[in-house]
């Protein structure tokens, strides 16, 4: 069997925390909510539900997830997953199944065909397909997403170097992984309304910031050299 780590970022989600925690399939051997700098009751409600709770004050979700990297024991899967009840945590079997079965490095779940009505803004829905054109048109390989529930083999994670502390993670993610020549493949995961407002979408203001990011590294990580 292999052991799955699942890693949460969380700023101010006493709301869904407690309810994504519950809903992770039970074969996942840990979970570890970092906690970045909340000031409700996220950490204590991730304890009861039976997560492991890191603290990164460091405001920016790459910060969290790295965070979480560090703290996670030596799994063979890294799961990452939002925590405001957005995503389907019982989905992480599309993700990690192609790794165990297929021997994908990373996995990556796209959101774009299977969005509830009103789940995500008409013009995160575009940035993101946009940001896969110019992926593709850049790189060579295709994405439609940039959706931050994502599977990869702890080694190769490692291997990655990550180093963004906010917007630009997952899009780091992606073109390093493109660059090492990752077995990369994206599934379609159901996305429906988040439990809250979001730190990104729910502010067209910071929405455009990371937008303008995203597409700063997409031109400029082509000199990165593996």
């Amino acid at each position: 069997m292999k052991k799955i780590s699942v890693i949460i970022p969380a700023l101010n989600e006493e709301e869904a925390i407690g309810k994504v925690i519950k809903d992770i399939p039970e074969h996942v051997n840990e979970i570890i909510v970092v906690d970045n700098g909340s000031t409700d009751n996220t950490a204590k409600i991730s304890r009861e539900a039976g997560a492991r709770v890191v603290f990164e004050k460091r405001k920016g979700y790459g910060y969290a997830c790295l965070a979480g990297i560090s703290a996670v024991k030596d799994p063979d899967i890294v799961v990452f997953l939002d925590g405001d009840y957005s995503d389907y945590p019982e989905d992480i079997d599309l993700l990690i199944n192609p790794i165990i079965e297929e021997g994908y490095d990373f996995v990556i779940g796209s959101r774009i065909k299977r969005l509830e009505e009103g789940a995500m803004p008409f013009y995160a829905v575009f940035a993101n397909l946009f940001f896969g054109f110019l992926i593709k048109l850049f790189y060579g390989v295709k994405f439609t997403d940039l959706g931050p529930f994502r599977a990869i083999k702890y080694d190769r994670l490692l291997e990655l170097d990550m180093q963004d502390k906010t917007y630009g993670w997952t899009v780091e993610m992606q073109i390093k992984a493109i660059k090492k020549n990752f077995k990369i493949k994206e599934v379609d995961v159901r996305y429906k309304r988040r439990l809250g407002k979001s730190k990104i979408t729910g502010s067209l203001t910071v929405s455009v910031k990371a937008a303008i990011k995203i597409c700063w590294m997409i031109v400029n990580w082509r000199r990165w050299k593996t």
